[in-house]
C-alpha cells in the first residue's frame, strides 16, 4: 500500500491537486484549439457542481465497504476531465473505459466493476442504459464530445462550492482495466496516495513547473493521458493545450510556444510525416516523452534530426505507475527506458525470484509507492502478481522481460508471454525487432512464435514495408544473419499493410499469433 503521509489532511487526492493550482486562478488551465479556454477557477467550480450532483445521489458504500464506482465511457473532452476531478472530490472510484469498446465488451466491464453510476455518450445511452439497469447500475447519465448531455444539464442546478470528501488510508481512487493481451482485462485498484506519489515522482524527475505548457493529445481513459500527463499538469499548475484527439497537423500547430509533449511512438512516427515539422516549430519544447509501447531507434534518430530534440523514453504500466525513465539531463539511449525513477526500486530476477547479474535477461519486478493494491475481485490473480523477499519487501511481477546494465539502465526484451522457445533456445522478440527495424525497406516489425513441427515454436516475422515493392525476403534474412545468431532469425516472413494495435499503440501479438498459427503447419491452414 502506498504511504498516506503524502496526502493532505482529508486523505483526498483532489485537495493535493487543488493545492497545486496557481495563485492566479484566471490563468488558462485548458487552452482549446478553437481559442476557448477553461480557467483554473472554472475547473474548480465546474467539477464542484458535478461532485455535488454525485453526492446528491446519496449512494451508500458497497457491501464490502468500498466507495461507489463511477464508470465513464465517453469521448475525450474538458468535461470528461472535470468528471474525473468530481469523482475524486465526491470520494467515488473513477472507472474510465475506452470509448471504442462495443456493447458485448461493455457488458463484461459492467458485470465486473459493478458501478453505481454510468456515464456514456448520448448515442450509446439506449444500449448501455439497458445493460446497466439490468446489472444493478443505479444511475446512467450522458456526456457528449462537445460537453452536451444529461450529466452537465443536471449538474448545472448544483452549487459550485463542494467540500472534498475525506478518504480513509488506502481508499481506492481509480479502477483501471489493463489491456488484456493475455485474456480478459483485469481491474487494477489504485488508491489516492499511489496516484499522488506517481505524479510527484514524475514531476521531480522531469522538472515540471507551473511555467510549463503541455500539448495534450492523449486519451484520458489510460494512465499515460490521465495520471501522467493531465495529473502532472494539474499538480504543478501547468497549462494544457487540449486536443480531443490526436491529429498530426493539429498537434504540429500547437507545438510552437509549448514546452512539453507526451505521446506514444505511433504519434511521433506520424508527426514525422508532417512536412512543416522542423527545428523552428519545436524551438520552445524542453521535453518530448514517449511511452506505452517501444520506441524504435529509427524514430528516435529521425525525431532528433527533424526537431533537434532527443525523445525521453520511459517505462510504466497501469499497476505500477511510472517505473523507469531516461534522464532529464544526460544521455538518452534509444531502445532503453533508463534507470528506476527516484523512490522506485527495480530488479531483474530468474525463475526462482533471485536477482540476476547485470546483462542477463530475466523477469522485471518493481517495488515502490505507486503500486496498485490488487486486482478487483481477483484475489488469486493478485497473489500471483506479487512476491515478498526475505526482507519482507513486496515486489510486483510486471510480466516483462528485461536486463539491467552495470549502471542500472533497463532494456526491455518484451513480455514474458511473448518469449519464444525455439528448438530449446530462448528467443526474445524485442531484440529481433530492433534488428529488423534497422534494415532498409522495413517500416516496423512484430516477431512472434507459432507452432512448428520440428522446433516446437518457429520464429515468424510480420513486417510492414517502407518501400514498394518490399525487399526480398532472402536478402532481409541474409542481412539479419549478419546481426543475430542463426537460431534467433525468423524461419519465415509475412508482409502486411499494418500491425494490429490497441488504443495506446501496443502491437496485439496475441491477435497475430492466432492469425498466423498455421504458418509452419502442413495442411490447409499452413502455408
Amino acid at each position: 500500500m502506498a504511504p498516506t503521509d503524502l496526502l493532505p489532511a482529508s486523505g483526498n487526492l483532489y485537495d493535493a491537486l487543488r493545492a497545486g493550482f496557481p495563485a492566479d486562478m484566471d490563468r488558462p488551465a485548458l487552452a482549446l484549439a478553437d481559442g476557448r479556454a477553461w480557467r483554473w477557477r472554472d475547473l474548480d467550480a465546474a467539477s464542484g457542481k458535478i461532485a455535488n450532483l454525485l453526492l446528491s445521489l446519496d449512494l451508500p458504500p458497497e457491501p464490502d465497504g468500498s466507495p461507489p464506482r463511477l464508470m465513464v465511457q465517453t469521448e475525450k473532452s474538458p468535461e470528461a476531465l472535470l468528471l474525473f476531478l468530481a469523482a475524486l472530490r465526491a470520494g467515488f472510484v473513477h472507472v474510465p473505459l475506452n470509448p471504442a469498446y462495443r456493447d458485448a465488451e461493455m457488458q463484461h466491464f459492467i458485470e465486473d466493476a459493478r458501478p453505481a453510476v454510468l456515464v456514456c455518450s448520448p448515442a450509446a445511452f439506449p444500449a448501455l442504459s439497458t445493460l446497466g439497469f439490468q446489472r444493478g447500475v443505479r444511475h446512467v447519465y450522458t456526456l457528449g464530445s462537445a460537453g452536451e448531455g444529461t450529466l452537465i444539464d443536471r449538474a448545472s442546478f448544483q452549487p459550485e462550492a463542494c467540500a472534498t470528501q475525506p478518504c480513509t488510508p488506502g481508499q481506492a481512487a481509480a479502477l483501471i482495466y489493463t489491456s488484456g493481451t493475455t485474456g480478459r482485462s483485469k481491474g487494477a485498484q489504485l488508491c489516492h496516495a499511489a496516484l499522488l506519489a506517481n505524479a510527484r515522482i514524475v514531476g521531480r524527475a522531469w522538472g515540471w513547473t507551473g511555467a510549463d505548457v503541455l500539448v495534450h493529445a492523449l486519451p484520458i481513459f489510460h494512465i499515460h493521458g490521465l495520471f501522467v500527463a493531465a495529473m502532472g499538469a494539474l499538480l504543478h499548475g501547468s497549462t494544457m493545450r487540449w486536443l480531443d484527439r490526436f491529429e498530426p497537423q493539429a498537434v504540429r500547430a500547437q507545438l510552437p510556444g509549448a514546452s512539453l509533449f507526451m505521446g506514444v511512438p505511433t504519434m511521433y512516427s506520424r508527426l514525422l510525416r508532417e512536412p512543416e515539422l522542423d527545428h523552428a516549430t519545436c524551438a520552445s519544447l524542453r521535453l518530448c516523452v514517449s511511452g506505452s509501447a517501444p520506441l524504435s531507434a529509427e524514430t528516435f534518430a529521425a525525431w532528433e534530426a527533424r526537431t533537434g530534440h532527443r525523445i525521453l523514453e520511459r517505462y510504466g504500466m497501469s499497476e505500477a505507475g511510472m517505473i523507469a525513465s531516461n534522464p532529464l539531463h544526460g544521455e538518452r539511449r534509444p531502445a532503453t527506458v533508463g534507470p528506476a525513477l527516484p523512490g522506485v526500486d527495480l530488479r531483474v530476477v530468474d525463475a526462482g525470484d533471485r536477482p540476476l547479474p547485470a546483462g542477463e535477461t530475466g523477469a522485471v519486478q518493481v517495488a515502490g509507492p505507486s503500486l496498485f493494491d490488487g486486482y478487483w475481485r481477483q484475489p488469486a490473480k493478485t497473489a500471483e502478481a506479487f512476491v515478498t523477499d526475505a526482507d519482507g519487501r513486496r515486489w510486483f511481477r510486471t510480466g516483462d522481460l528485461g536486463r539491467l546494465d552495470a549502471h542500472g539502465v533497463l532494456t526491455l526484451d518484451g513480455r514474458g508471454s511473448d518469449l519464444i522457445i525455439s528448438g530449446g533456445f530462448n528467443v526474445y522478440p524485442a531484440e529481433i525487432e530492433q534488428a529488423l527495424d534497422s534494415l532498409p525497406g522495413v517500416a516496423e516489425s512484430a516477431v512472434i512464435g507459432v507452432p512448428h513441427p520440428d522446433f516446437g515454436e518457429g520464429v515468424l516475422a510480420v513486417l510492414v514495408a517502407s518501400t514498394k515493392p518490399p525487399p526480398e525476403d532472402a536478402g532481409l534474412l541474409a542481412a539479419l544473419r549478419q546481426k543475430l545468431a542463426a537460431f534467433k532469425c525468423p524461419k519465415a516472413i509475412v508482409w502486411t499493410e499494418a500491425l494490429p494495435r490497441n488504443a495506446m499503440g501496443k502491437v496485439q501479438k496475441k491477435q497475430l499469433r492466432e492469425q498466423h498459427a498455421g504458418a509452419f503447419t502442413p495442411g490447409p491452414a499452413g502455408g
